[in-house]
């Protein structure tokens, strides 16, 4: 079984800060990558960032300059730090991740942890 839980959701004000956390356990093979998405209420699922095992990141043009993605390789585990939120940033986040073994690849979702940005 893999667990993939997210923490460090929350409210907070317009021009504030919140970090996020994705940490995988379980029996999970070769990581390749692990990234966050968020969906907002009547909106389509969307990419916020993502980062490979190798630490080349990828963000959305609405992330750029704002988000920062991390991982720490050891503990299997993905941060995003968000910076200068605003209220379209409001969502449920949640944690993506892929992984392989000789023969397939997998991916995990978390159940997704709630930000809300107050103007």
């Amino acid at each position: 079984q893999v667990q993939v839980v997210e923490s460090g959701g929350g409210l907070v004000q317009a021009g504030g800060s919140l970090r996020l956390s994705c940490a995988a356990s379980g029996r999970i093979f070769s990581i390749n990558a692990m990234g966050w998405y968020r969906q907002a209420p009547g909106k389509q699922r969307e990419l916020v960032a993502t980062i490979t095992s190798g630490e080349s990141s990828h963000y959305a043009d609405s992330a750029k300059g704002r988000f920062t993605i991390s991982l720490d390789k050891w503990k299997n585990t993905v941060y995003l730090q968000m910076n200068s939120l605003n209220p379209a940033d409001t969502a449920v986040y949640s944690c993506h991740v892929t992984s392989s073994d000789s023969l397939y690849e997998y991916d995990y979702w978390g159940q997704g942890t709630q930000v809300t940005v107050s103007s």
